[in-house]
């Protein structure tokens, strides 16, 4: 027997987000999202780049769709761009992205390869923006009615749904550390708006699905913020749980147990603009979760510091995104996911290391560091499984080199390289080579 034994039925696939790779940013009817607004502000963006034309994965799927079918590819996780559907974000359904996600659908079919479908990575119409995005409790409801046109539209393709991916990027990275698109900083108000109207837009979803009868499964994907105390003290161990309560626990607690967590609420003073029912429309029955990781933090006390922790040195190799790479971490998140989500399936829904790739003159990309993180990380997912840890699916971030957000093209992720120098050229790098004979049984 090899290193890996998966079970026969396990999703293996790689993860990709409609902004970050498609491009055609102003064809066949969409309109602006809040990120193309967000490119053209100064000082955003690293080198003022965009996503006009990213990987132009928007005119070449099916030679991607090729590339993961031979990779090995059984499911592949991408977003739905809100504005190629209803490009202001409410009203008039534009025919056109319906046709091009069906093509998409259709030819992923051909694959043998499985759809794992997110409604919203991020790219709020630049119209609901306009009314205060997030921030507007009406924006959970036109997200309500754009889901059940995605699930009318392609509910015959798709059986398998994430209604968010990250709310804490679309909220707290959004409204309070500015990094993210629309930029506010230190807006509180703004922050436990966002929290709140995303949290809402999930469990309206939810239950909109519940009710169109589609078979198949819906859940929600959390970037969870998990932390170690960097000692044994008593306050560098609640330094621990204001992170994770901060950070993760305003999503998971509303939708896994009702309400949100009294760290936030009582010790914060964190305001959410809850009202009567609310409570009941976003803890629903989920059928999957899904954990992005990337790496384990370390958080210390800090009286200084405006929440009362901070985060600690780790001696682990560090990728170039500037996170430690920390594999048992991986273990001790997904150990505390399972017990937030009182046991659903889970999903591994993005998982990665960002490095400086770099094409040899033989033209390869050997990647072996990133080929050393999967092989740590998959070898903790198969002691997982081995012990019975309902583990359904890896999909790695990502499967293309791509638009990463505000830093733009200067940091790679993919396990395919892309020349954004010499149209959108696509390498598969060490990485691809590795997880084909992984998924093949070969390692």
């Amino acid at each position: 027997m090899g290193m890996f034994h998966f079970p026969s039925d396990f999703y293996w696939g790689a993860a990709t987000a409609a902004f970050q790779v498609e491009g055609a940013t102003h064809e066949d009817g969409r309109k602006d999202s809040i990120w193309d607004t967000f490119c053209r502000e100064s000082g955003r963006i690293h080198n003022m780049e965009n996503a006009d034309i990213a990987d132009d994965h928007y005119h070449r799927y099916q030679e991607d769709i090729d590339l993961m079918k031979r990779i090995g590819f059984n499911a592949y996780r991408l977003s739905i761009a809100w504005p190629r559907i209803l490009p202001d974000g409410t009203g008039e359904i534009n025919q056109k992205g319906i046709d091009h996600y069906r093509r998409v659908f259709d030819a992923l079919e051909e694959a043998g390869i499985t759809p794992f479908v997110t409604l919203y990575h991020w790219d709020l119409p630049q119209a609901l923006q306009s009314k205060g995005g997030w921030t507007n409790r009406e924006t959970a409801y036109a997200f309500q009615r754009y889901a059940e046109v995605c699930f009318k539209a392609f509910g015959d393709q798709v059986e398998h749904w994430v209604t968010v991916n990250e709310p804490m990027c679309a909220s707290i990275v959004s409204y309070w550390q500015g990094r993210h698109a629309p930029g506010r900083f230190h807006d509180m108000e703004g922050t436990c708006r966002a929290i709140h109207h995303l949290n809402l837009a999930h469990g309206l979803a939810v239950k909109s699905f519940r009710e169109s009868g589609l078979k198949g499964e819906i859940g929600i994907v959390i970037n969870t913020k998990y932390a170690v105390p960097e000692t044994d003290s008593s306050e560098d161990k609640h330094a621990v749980e204001i992170f994770k309560a901060l950070n993760t626990d305003v999503f998971t607690h509303p939708m896994f147990r009702g309400e949100y967590p009294a760290i936030a609420t009582k010790e914060f003073g964190m305001r959410f603009p809850v009202q009567e029912g609310d409570m009941d429309i976003i803890h629903q029955r989920l059928d999957f979760a899904g954990s992005n990781y990337y790496y384990e933090m370390m958080v210390g006390h800090s009286d200084e510091a405006m929440f009362r922790y901070e985060f600690a040195p780790r001696w682990q190799k560090h990728s170039t995104k500037d996170g430690p790479i920390v594999p048992e971490g991986l273990v001790h998140t997904l150990e505390l996911f399972h017990k937030e989500t009182n046991g659903i399936p889970l999903y591994i829904t993005e998982i990665g290391l960002s490095a400086d790739d770099q094409v040899t003159l033989t033209g390869h990309v050997y990647d072996m560091d990133r080929v050393d993180y999967y092989q740590e990380h998959l070898l903790k997912c198969q002691q997982l499984i081995d012990k019975g840890f309902p583990l359904k699916g890896i999909f790695c971030w990502s499967l293309l080199d791509n638009f990463e957000w505000a830093f733009g093209y200067s940091i790679r992720f993919g396990i395919i390289y892309v020349d954004f120098k010499d149209r959108q050229k696509r390498i598969p790098k060490s990485s691809a080579w590795y997880l084909r004979d992984v998924i093949h049984g070969r390692i």
